[in-house]
């Protein structure tokens, strides 16, 4: 077939993600090539998330290329994309899932070992997201939160820069770039104690529905059983009519054995309390559909 166009936003962290993809299809001898196309997202950096109005940020001017038949493939962060795609697009496949954990980064000289988290009180916390915003002042009510935007080296140059005590990031950003941050403090946390967005770690590669050609590519790289746990988070978000405004973490997994476990952490505003729920069972049958009522029920108890 003729070499596939893939639509990318500009940022180190995109381009690797479709350089990603790129290695895939040339695994199973497709060419492909870059064409970088500018967001919302991308340009308004003076806003945190929750200020942007709409939702797709981050992913409008990407479909708005496929519509127009400007690209054949878009690869977006799936945390990133709207649970509802313009009509004519389809998710055609997703990627293997990086680390899905969300990361403290603190400066040394800010350090406090006797503090949960090793946070010093009143410490400066930056993030831009409702969802961590939410979570961290659940564990530290202390903290400061203070909104950072830029991409991942930009924010770690402003943590350095000592503009933030910490910062908040997401471990497969860092793994994926592969940054040196050997002078900074590093906690990972457990998904279940903060919970990631929906997806988190995923990339979804979409395209046009009619375009059936890559759709039969996609399907050779497409890993099933991530889409399994990730279309229940998604599942979640969709039912709480949510965007990367909405501060709500989904988290599911697969064991061994083969159960299913979802830990949801939801909050219907950043200044309201924090609801936790977790869900186990055989099958994802119902799953999502559950975990969103355990979260309605919490609220009514409230």
């Amino acid at each position: 077939m003729k070499e596939i166009i893939i639509g990318t936003r500009g940022s180190d962290l995109a381009l690797w993600q479709a350089r990603f993809l790129q290695e895939q299809l040339n695994q199973i001898k497709i060419k492909s090539s870059l064409k970088i196309i500018q967001t919302k997202g991308d340009i308004i950096q003076h806003l945190s998330f929750d200020k942007i109005e709409g939702k797709g940020f981050f992913t409008k001017e990407l479909e708005n290329a496929l519509i127009a038949e400007e690209i054949d493939l878009a690869v977006h962060s799936m945390k990133d994309l709207p649970t509802s795609h313009p009509e004519g697009l389809v998710i055609a496949g997703v990627s293997e899932r990086a680390n899905p954990v969300d990361v403290l980064l603190i400066r040394k000289n800010a350090v406090d070992n006797s503090k949960p988290l090793k946070l010093s009180d009143q410490a400066i916390v930056g993030t831009s997201s409702a969802r961590r915003k939410v979570q961290m002042k659940d564990l530290r009510s202390d903290v400061v939160i203070k909104d950072i935007r830029g991409n991942v080296p930009t924010r770690i140059n402003k943590l350095r820069s000592g503009d933030f005590d910490a910062i908040l990031l997401a471990a497969a950003g860092l793994e994926r770039l592969q940054i040196e941050i050997s002078d900074l403090e590093i906690i990972y946390f457990h998904p279940r104690e903060f919970v990631p967005a929906p997806a988190q770690g995923v990339l979804a590669y979409q395209c046009h529905k009619e375009n059936i050609d890559v759709r039969r590519v996609l399907k050779k790289i497409h890993q099933s059983e991530v889409a399994v746990c990730s279309n229940v988070e998604r599942k979640v978000l969709k039912m709480a009519d949510g965007g990367c405004h909405l501060p709500i973490g989904v988290y599911c997994e697969k064991d061994t054995m083969g159960h299913y476990h979802c830990s949801a952490a939801y909050a219907s505003h950043v200044s309201s309390p924090l609801i936790r729920v977790f869900l186990s069972q055989s099958t994802t049958h119902g799953l999502a559909e559950k975990i969103f009522q355990k979260i309605m029920n919490s609220i009514h108890e409230n």
